[in-house]
């Protein structure tokens, strides 16, 4: 098991297949999907499909999101990080975006925060990468916070499937 970055109180991981539980968990809650299209997964298949998938990104791009992992009960609480969009979203390709997801029961802590900023400091100082950027629903409020408080400025509003989203970013 790789971890790529260690918070004070989170270890960010790599995501394992030992995490499916965890994944179903989050995914399966349609609190967890309300701004995400409302897709929530209906079987472990789908969220042993999905770690699969990740871990297939770490191959093919050198990055994908990670597991976040308390340090302090070892407990999985949700992924974060950063990946490779090939895209296209809002006119651009093949750029990085930052992202996270945790169990409702661990909302309100903080780790979303946490973990944005340290994938995004990962990225610009151990990737070396021009640019990350974040995306996120008009009416998340939670999630726009993140992404400003992890350094990300606004950018624009954009139509991503019919819903107003806003564009993040911030350059090295």
């Amino acid at each position: 098991m790789q971890i790529f970055v260690e918070t004070d109180r989170l270890l960010m991981r790599e995501l394992l297949p030992t995490d499916t539980p965890g994944m179903f968990e989050m995914d399966s809650d349609p609190e967890v999907h309300r701004y995400l299209g409302n897709k929530p997964v209906h079987t472990m298949a789908q969220s042993r499909e999905l770690i699969a998938f990740v871990r297939q990104q770490y191959v093919d791009n050198g990055i994908g999101r990670w597991a976040v992992v308390e340090k302090e009960t070892g407990a999985f609480v949700g992924w974060s990080g950063l990946k490779l969009v090939a895209g296209p979203t809002n006119g651009r390709t093949n750029y990085y975006d930052l992202g996270y997801r945790f169990l409702r029961r661990y909302w309100g802590r903080g780790y979303a925060t946490e973990t944005a900023r340290a994938s995004v400091q990962y990225g610009f100082d151990t990737m070396q990468l021009p640019m990350i950027c974040g995306i996120a629903d008009v009416q998340n409020l939670a999630s726009n916070q993140v992404l400003q408080k992890a350094g990300l400025r606004f950018v624009e509003t954009f139509d991503l499937d019919g819903i107003p989203h806003h564009w993040y970013q911030q350059e090295r």
